[in-house]
């Protein structure tokens, strides 16, 4: 049986306590037995609560066990604060040197039993005896957060402890497709990728909650040629939960987490995050159920180049020699190529795969996911009318495209090609008229700054240069002292704003 919670156990004590102390043997008999099997106390420890009613065994001090007096805090509150207000721990080990050096100036007068005490108090008594004192100071307790009882049940599994596992084995991630703000609901990504052959599987997630999740699950395994053995995950709550380690146990899945932070221990789903997800997706904001349909779509088509068409490298060996990390990797190959050449895969899954592959057109499908992509692009965007995709390409016109494609740059719909914008000066010159002025008032007098400047030119010329030209004037007078410097280091004149070695100096 479950048992309930502290506080419910609390709820119930008060609520039986007067009707316990009130009924005759018989009836305190059924009451002792429900509140006994409810909350799994004692016989004895329940028949204990409900005599003395909602006590305070754990709210407020017990006086009969005390074993320090106010004279001892009082102490302690000294201590902490010539400690610079350490924790319990710290300020524990710190009294056997911190109290002999505030007697020895003078600081601090203790009678033998407050010394003995302070020697003897825990830190944890510390910490209670002081928790007034900090709650006053506004110094609120760090807080740690300690993993689950069900994190705890769940397995770490590192980078290295893969080894050669068979096919079946996964990592899954979830990536965001919220924009440049995280705000608000919008669609996310569930990937997975298989370790032995990087078979790689995507489908949106509309919300971002565990029975989601659990049921696009069920769909990529019905689609994956491989039956599902491992399910590797990060710490994230939507996969660290009942549901999914119920799933997978009842479906004879080995879950497993990686470390928190340590991303290097799901690397290869990370990999597939950049390469495949934002390849093919891009960085837009993504939200609401036609996004999340077409983006089905788009994955739909993506699969099957991906992992017919798309070859990749599997890492070998990763040898350290100080600073230096020499990495040697399999030959390149598609998921389709890997599996069919695992030894642990059936003739079965190798006559589908080979049926599948046979049939595939790989202009095709570009074509498509070009498609896809603008439909996706326009509604992320805002710019089509809802339940219109963008119009097919002719096979033939794309085909004929792919020559000259690469005399356009960027092809993919999806990537967010933000022209360059050159640095510099944006608006015109506040000090073009006065240029030459200042620059002589500083060349007459080198030490004066660029407040001193300013304010002589608004005595020159009132009413014309604000304050707010202040930085405008800073940075003309860096630029001539800067060239000043190099006038004087090499022996000759540099022009405003150049920078760089004088040229001649090194031959």
């Amino acid at each position: 049986m479950r048992r309930v919670s502290m506080a419910t156990r609390d709820e119930l004590l008060t609520a039986l306590t007067g009707r316990y102390q009130s009924s005759r043997r018989q009836e305190k008999g059924r009451i002792l037995d429900e509140f006994a099997a409810m909350t799994g106390h004692h016989r004895k420890h329940a028949m204990r609560l409900l005599r003395a009613g909602a006590c305070d065994r754990r709210n407020g001090p017990r006086p009969h066990r005390r074993l320090y007096d106010d004279a001892v805090r009082e102490a302690l509150i000294v201590l902490w604060e010539a400690s610079d207000r350490i924790c319990g721990k710290r300020l524990k080990a710190l009294i056997p040197t911190l109290v002999p050096a505030m007697e020895r100036h003078g600081h601090l007068d203790l009678s033998p039993a407050i010394r003995a005490a302070l020697l003897a108090v825990s830190a944890a008594t510390i910490d209670r005896a002081l928790r007034l004192q900090r709650e006053r100071a506004g110094a609120s307790p760090r807080r740690r957060s300690s993993p689950s009882a069900l994190r705890r049940s769940i397995p770490v599994r590192t980078f290295a402890d893969w080894g050669d596992p068979p096919p079946g084995y996964i990592e899954a991630d979830l990536v965001a497709h919220s924009g440049p703000t995280a705000a608000g609901s919008f669609v996310q990504t569930l990937v997975l990728t298989d370790i032995a052959t990087g078979w790689t599987e995507c489908a949106p997630l509309i919300v971002r909650e565990q029975m989601v999740l659990i049921g696009v699950l069920d769909q990529l395994r019905a689609m994956m040629p491989f039956p599902l053995l491992g399910f590797d995950v990060d710490n994230d709550t939507v996969f660290m939960n009942e549901t999914v380690r119920d799933y997978c146990r009842d479906a004879g899945i080995t879950l497993t987490r990686c470390r928190p932070y340590r991303k290097n221990d799901q690397a290869h789903i990370e990999q597939k995050n950049g390469a495949v997800v934002r390849r093919i997706v891009g960085y837009r904001r993504l939200e609401g159920m036609e996004a999340a349909r077409e983006l089905a779509r788009l994955y739909a088509t993506t699969r099957l180049f991906v992992n017919a068409f798309q070859p990749s490298f599997k890492l070998i060996e990763k040898d350290r020699d100080g600073a230096r990390v020499r990495k040697r990797y399999h030959p390149p190959m598609t998921p389709c190529d890997r599996l069919l050449r695992d030894p642990h895969t059936s003739e079965e899954t190798r006559r589908q795969v080979e049926i599948l592959r046979a049939d595939l057109d790989p202009v095709r499908l570009l074509a498509e996911i070009r498609e896809q992509q603008r439909t996706l692009v326009a509604i992320a965007d805002g710019t089509a009318a809802s339940g219109v995709r963008a119009a097919p390409v002719p096979i033939d016109a794309f085909l004929a495209g792919l020559r000259v494609a690469w005399q356009t740059g960027e092809v993919r719909p999806t990537a967010q090609n933000k022209p360059k914008q050159k640095r510099g000066r944006r608006r015109p010159d506040p000090l073009a008229a006065v240029s030459n002025e200042l620059q002589a008032w500083f060349e007459a007098d080198p030490s004066r700054s660029g407040g001193e400047l300013l304010a002589r030119l608004q005595t020159v010329h009132p009413g014309r240069y604000p304050d707010a030209l202040l930085r405008t004037v800073q940075r003309r007078l860096k630029s001539w002292r800067s060239a000043m410097a190099t006038a004087l280091v090499f022996g000759m004149p540099v022009a405003e704003g150049q920078a760089g070695t004088p040229s001649g100096v090194f031959r």
